[in-house]
């Protein structure tokens, strides 16, 4: 007779802020699947999501819904509930924190003394950036543009003398209306559109933001979006990249003009992008 498997030790209690895939479900970290089964309850942006995951991972768990529409003394009462169980936080994908309220409730947890805990995975903004081909050294997560013109055109000429990558979180229908805005206000920058991370249909598109206009206006797009938008063109881009703007241009451009707006973009050759355009254009 064999002796039977130990019984799991229960977590402190606390708070566990908890990473969950951004679209591939293996993607979920040994540690967080640890949490999850170990944790008292799972409060959540979205029962029914959180609900599917924890299928897939065989576990059933308490879940109470936690989002930007909690009131005060929801959240007090889950403060609470704290002081004697293991409470794990997920947003429906990626990392909470990143885009969404969850703060106030580490800010309460904190002020009442209770322990907060962080597990790094899966972030849209990070796996976005890292396939960009944007530098990388430093950027600006700015989250989501508005909604409005005004106050998108405004928001982006705020930052329009920052010198370094800048990251929003977009939605489908609104992904055009983004691009010309960024047009107007951020000219000559190199922009990567990140769209259905880690799932099938996975796509990077860099270029400048009028050729994505126009390739997205023929083929809409579908799924949640990471907007990417380089820094002045003063950061001479590299030529890897520069062939990549080159070869989205030439989609709806001729080689010189395409050549032209890549050289405006970059800092690079614009002799020189021509005759790799006309090249590309061959082949």
């Amino acid at each position: 007779m064999t002796d039977a498997p130990p019984p799991e030790t229960a977590l402190t209690p606390g708070l566990y802020i908890v990473a969950t895939p951004i679209g591939n479900l293996g993607d979920i970290t040994l540690r967080a699947v640890d949490v999850l089964r170990r944790c008292d309850g799972v409060a959540c942006e979205d029962t029914r999501v959180t609900g599917k995951l924890l299928k897939h991972l065989g576990i059933s768990k308490p879940m109470w819904r936690y989002d930007d529409h909690s009131e005060h003394r929801d959240r007090t009462r889950l403060v609470e509930s704290m002081r004697d169980r293991a409470v794990a936080l997920v947003s429906d994908a990626g990392t909470p924190m990143v885009s969404d309220p969850g703060y106030r409730l580490v800010n309460d947890c904190r002020a009442e003394g209770i322990p907060v805990t962080a597990l790094p995975g899966a972030c849209a903004a990070v796996t976005a950036l890292a396939l960009s081909g944007l530098p990388n050294d430093r950027f600006l997560f700015a989250g989501f543009l508005p909604n409005k013109d005004k106050a998108r055109r405004e928001t982006l000429e705020e930052l329009a003398d920052v010198d370094t990558t800048l990251v929003f979180y977009e939605t489908a229908p609104r992904l055009t209306k983004s691009l010309a805005a960024i047009a107007e206000a951020l000219p000559n920058r190199n922009v990567a559109v990140a769209r259905e991370l880690t799932k099938l249909h996975e796509e990077l598109r860099p270029g400048l933001p009028h050729g994505l206009i126009a390739y997205y206006e023929a083929h809409p797009p579908k799924g949640e979006i990471v907007l990417l938008v380089g820094p002045p063109p003063e950061r001479v881009a590299s030529p890897e990249y520069a062939e990549q703007l080159l070869a989205d241009a030439l989609r709806t451009l001729k080689p010189s003009q395409a050549a032209g707006q890549v050289a405006k973009a970059t800092g690079l050759d614009r002799k020189e992008l021509y005759a790799r355009a006309l090249e590309l254009r061959s082949e």
